[in-house]
């Protein structure tokens, strides 16, 4: 009979890139998108266009996905989420000629476990308008909290009401001290976020999981255990970093919880330093390096150009280069640093493509110089696990 006792620990954390490009889809990376898998369940980190296209061409179930978390409003980064929504909760355009419809049922919305969706302001207008003036009925219900900048006017800046989906239990999360802590916490995880600066208010978000179990060795537990005639059962609670005391007054500890894991989830950014804190030591880093200069290596390199050029030109689009992301990554001292939201001009095919991969290569190599590590630089359906720490 399978055990019903709760899991002490995830046993399985991976992100799968859904989307890559920044501004515009190409036939080798599409918009926004990444999947981090938490065991069964799914979160998503922006939904650009066709975000449902690379679903059905990866391991991600649609199924699965239980929330959303946007990092800004520009259209590469949301513009996916009222067709996932779409399709997530059974949704369609209703029916003719006073057809039952139970999808109008408000009892069925109390039975379903929502959807919840996080981002900044203009999150919850864009998803209630679209719902709405597509005339979409959804057969389970979700949720919008918004993370709300100190200059954020009051208001949702619609003055539509709810849709017949959303629950009105949507927050307006405020910043405390310039970030947005523990906006979402279970036993296992906590998600923080922050501001980073972009050409529009934009978040950085920061998953965290809880302390762990610490190894053991059986080895320094079981004589003992076995010389009293306890149970071996307690071996669990000494998994867990209990202490238990034996029927001859012997004390045996268990080894002390070590950290879980940080994995930083940047949006767009042309410098992420409000976040440097919250993501201070983290296992992953996912930073984007939209623009690079590679002279002798990418021929569309301009002749004029320069690598101060290119940053002065990536920034002031509110964007970074390799150089920059690989800086970051050595300020917070990021275990691992993944590039993402690469121009357009940049292809994805790097597993095929020996031209690509020299180009993807040589801006992997740009950040690895100012990081200090190696970087990998992510490409549309590309999954990697992510390891608790020796």
């Amino acid at each position: 009979m399978p055990s019903t006792k709760a899991p002490v620990a995830l046993s399985s954390v991976k992100i799968t890139f859904l989307g890559t490009a920044s501004a515009q889809p190409s036939s080798t990376r599409n918009h926004s998108c990444l999947a981090l898998h938490l065991d069964g369940d799914v979160w998503l980190f922006d939904c650009g266009e066709a975000t449902q296209h690379r679903i059905q061409r990866s391991n991600v179930k649609m199924g699965r996905i239980q929330k959303i978390f946007i990092t800004h409003t520009h259209g590469d980064h949301i513009f996916g989420v009222l067709p996932l929504l779409a399709s997530r909760l059974n949704g369609a355009g209703g029916t003719t000629g006073g057809a039952d419809d139970p999808r109008l049922r408000s009892e069925s919305d109390e039975e379903s476990q929502p959807i919840e969706i996080y981002g900044p302001l203009g999150t919850r207008a864009y998803i209630r308008n679209g719902l709405t003036y597509t005339y979409t009925i959804l057969g389970s219900p979700y949720v919008v909290h918004e993370l709300r900048f100190p200059t954020d006017p009051p208001g949702d800046y619609t003055s539509l009401p709810r849709h017949a989906a959303e629950l009105p239990t949507g927050r307006d999360i405020r910043q405390v001290d310039g970030i947005w802590s523990d906006i979402f916490t279970n036993d296992f995880i906590t998600v923080s976020a922050a501001p980073i600066l972009h050409s529009v208010p934009c978040v950085g978000y920061v998953v965290t999981e809880r302390p762990v179990p610490g190894k053991m060795d059986p080895k320094q537990y079981i004589p003992a255990i076995k010389r009293t005639k306890t149970p071996m059962s307690v071996m669990s609670r000494l998994q867990q970093g209990e202490s238990i005391e034996l029927s001859d007054g012997t004390v045996l500890h268990g080894p002390p919880r070590r950290p879980g894991r940080k994995i930083v989830i940047l949006g767009d950014t042309y410098d992420p330093s409000p976040i440097s804190t919250l993501a201070a030591g983290a296992d992953l880093l996912i930073h984007e390096a939209t623009n690079a200069h590679l002279p002798g290596i990418d021929p569309n390199t301009k002749d004029d150009d320069t690598y101060e050029t290119v940053e002065t030109r990536s920034k002031s689009r509110g964007h970074s280069t390799p150089q920059m992301a690989g800086a970051f990554a050595k300020r917070i001292g990021a275990k691992r640093l993944v590039l993402n939201h690469f121009s357009p001009r940049y292809a994805g095919d790097d597993d095929v493509n020996e031209e690509t991969a020299r180009i993807m290569n040589a801006i992997g190599s740009l950040a690895a110089e100012d990081y200090g590590g190696s970087v990998i630089c992510a490409r549309d359906l590309m999954s990697i696990d992510i390891e608790l720490s020796k």
